[in-house]
């Protein structure tokens, strides 16, 4: 038994290094050598204080913000530590209602805007982290928005468009815009 038992053992030490210690240690050096922005979370940070993560939404209801895509994480919005959609199907009547209610709420933020609201502006990603919403949902929000600062529509429009971010590899997603970084450059201009 000892002969079966050695080798075993000494598997599971060489297999634990391997893939314990070593593996890890070449990857995150390898990820800290080459990315090392995204390797320590994208954040962004102000005056020396982090403010956020470029990957992870926040929220944000005050009208003088770009509002990011409702989050479905529990037990707050954005909760990075509970990633998930809010599994509910098209039919839920709690789908409806929280859709109906974001709507009120846009409405109710710039009541003179009767365009159509995109559909990221009231429905979850399916991680419910997501921190970017499309140019339509962006440009519906502009004049909300600049009126809000008492800035002209054209200001806001010009650094929405700066932070357009084009699709991945040029083919990939749709053009979108962080909000988080958006916001942040509103508060710098004022």
């Amino acid at each position: 038994m000892i002969s079966q038992l050695r080798p075993a053992l000494a598997a599971l030490v060489i297999f634990t290094v391997l893939t314990g210690i070593l593996y890890p240690f070449v990857i995150t050096l390898g990820a800290q050598i080459l990315f090392p922005a995204q390797a320590n979370g994208s954040l962004l940070m102000r005056d020396g204080t982090v403010v956020g993560s470029t990957l992870i939404g926040q929220p944000f209801d005050d009208p003088k913000y770009f509002w990011g895509r409702p989050s479905a994480t529990v037990p707050f919005p954005y909760n990075a530590a509970a990633s998930s959609g809010s599994n509910l199907g098209p039919t839920n009547p709690a789908l409806l209602d929280a859709v109906q209610a974001r709507i009120a709420a846009l409405r109710a933020a710039d009541p003179g805007n009767t365009a159509p609201i995109p559909v990221d502006l009231v429905t979850a990603s399916a991680s419910g982290l997501d921190p970017n919403i499309s140019v339509a949902a962006a440009d519906y929000q502009v004049a909300r928005v600049a009126r809000a600062r008492h800035m002209d529509t054209a200001r806001v429009r010009a650094l929405v468009e700066q932070f357009t971010e084009s699709r991945t590899f040029g083919i990939l997603g749709e053009p979108r815009v962080n909000v988080l970084q958006l916001n942040l450059a509103l508060d710098a201009v004022q």
